[in-house]
């Protein structure tokens, strides 16, 4: 399969299906956060000093009836253009004549933007004809949207058939790969993965892979509650899916067989109220008193989590402790980012994905003392479950 790294860009037109959905202020459509148009820039970078010229496809928001001044992404060419330290042309649209006189003229080094393909419902619904109109931009089509990778849209799985042998990876979305690939297959031992959120329904198929994978699994946010009430713990008014006792338990099961260590946590900060102001108390996870809800672990737990952290020699982190919006009740993430920074330091390798842990990494600015960041929320947890993403297996010929 060729690379990016190998193909000939000399005279072609790159096609890029990049993720610049980016959050943008109200007033004046401002980005207010750029990481994502940051993490496209290698790769765009490296087309245009091979002698390529680029056009970039994008998603912004989720317009519901055509195009919304709001989603579109003329409101991104200032920022790029400054990034890129060159001229962005912008089309107003993704499709049709117009579009395809932007870019059928390119010269070497130039670069398009197309208007927000969501604008045309066709996108998400994988429609054929508008990924070969959207095919008719360029000469190589490279899928360097990790975070759309797990959607089977027209713009990151079907367009895929109009170029037979001309489809690569970005260098982004060959990266996200390497590194969630580092982590399941690692032979740097010990492994452990840190697994956090509010809910074990929504983590369920990711855990019991892990559990295959790694030496230590350290559970916390809000779905321990649901392992402490189905050890017989008494959990007050705590967040639990009763409907899924059963399966937590099976999953300590499970762990048993494959001689993974399951850390739970053994105390709790509980509020009286689900608010930063509330009345708090750290108790026994299994013991909390009623009309008391545990919104982070306590210090002894988040003491036993980093002791273990700070012995591994691979990473990986998905969800927070507790609520970390609330600064009373971050603690516990805090405690983790930490110990995942001392272990990076001493060599260990660590992998940070799933939007609150990134959100969380980037809230106390250590996202550049960790081996990896991953820019793709859904896309990195399907993939951990062993799903197979429709706009890999595209590019893949799978």
């Amino acid at each position: 399969m060729q690379t990016i790294s190998n193909y000939d860009f000399k005279g072609k037109r790159a096609l890029i299906r990049v993720d610049f959905n980016v959050p943008l202020n109200s007033e004046n459509f401002e980005i207010t956060d750029d990481t994502r148009i940051r993490a496209a820039l290698p790769t765009i970078q490296l087309i245009l000093k091979n002698g390529g010229c680029v056009v970039l496809m994008s998603h912004l928001g989720r317009p519901k009836l055509g195009p919304e001044d709001k989603f579109s992404l003329k409101h991104i060419v200032p920022h790029l253009s400054n990034l890129l330290g060159l001229p962005i042309l912008f089309s107003n649209s993704c499709i049709g004549a117009e579009a395809e006189a932007f870019t059928s003229n390119l010269q070497p080094g130039q670069v398009v933007l197309l208007e927000n393909l969501r604008f045309f419902q066709h996108e998400t619904a994988g429609d054929k004809t508008f990924a070969e109109q959207l095919a008719r931009h360029g000469d190589v089509y490279v899928n360097d949207a990790f975070g759309t990778a797990h959607r089977a849209h027209a713009s990151t799985a079907i367009i895929t058939q109009f170029f037979q042998n001309d489809k690569i990876f970005g260098l982004l979305l060959e990266n996200e790969i390497k590194n969630v690939d580092l982590v399941l297959n690692s032979a740097k031992k010990p492994v452990t993965a840190i697994v956090g959120g509010a809910k074990v329904s929504s983590k369920i198929t990711i855990i019991e892979r892990l559990i295959e994978k790694v030496d230590y699994l350290i559970i916390g946010g809000g779905m321990a509650y649901t392992f402490a009430k189905a050890k017989g713990g008494k959990i007050g008014s705590s967040l639990v899916e009763d409907d899924y006792l059963d399966i937590a338990l099976s999953i300590l099961d499970k762990a048993k067989t494959h001689d993974t260590v399951i850390c739970l946590p053994t105390d709790t900060k509980v509020a009286d109220t689900f608010s930063n102001d509330a009345n708090t108390q750290v108790v026994d996870i299994n013991n909390i008193p009623d009309g008391w809800m545990g919104l982070d672990i306590g210090e002894k737990s988040a003491e036993s989590f980093c002791k273990v952290i700070k012995q591994s020699a691979t990473l990986l982190w998905n969800g927070p402790m507790g609520v970390f919006e609330m600064d009373n009740f971050q603690q516990g993430t805090i405690a983790v980012a930490n110990a995942i920074v001392e272990a990076t330091k001493k060599g260990a390798f660590s992998l940070i994905g799933g939007g609150d842990s990134v959100a969380a990494i980037n809230k106390y600015d250590l996202a550049d003392q960790v081996s990896y960041v991953s820019t793709g929320g859904g896309a990195m947890l399907e993939y951990l479950e062993g799903i197979e993403l429709p706009g890999i297996a595209a590019i893949r010929g799978e």
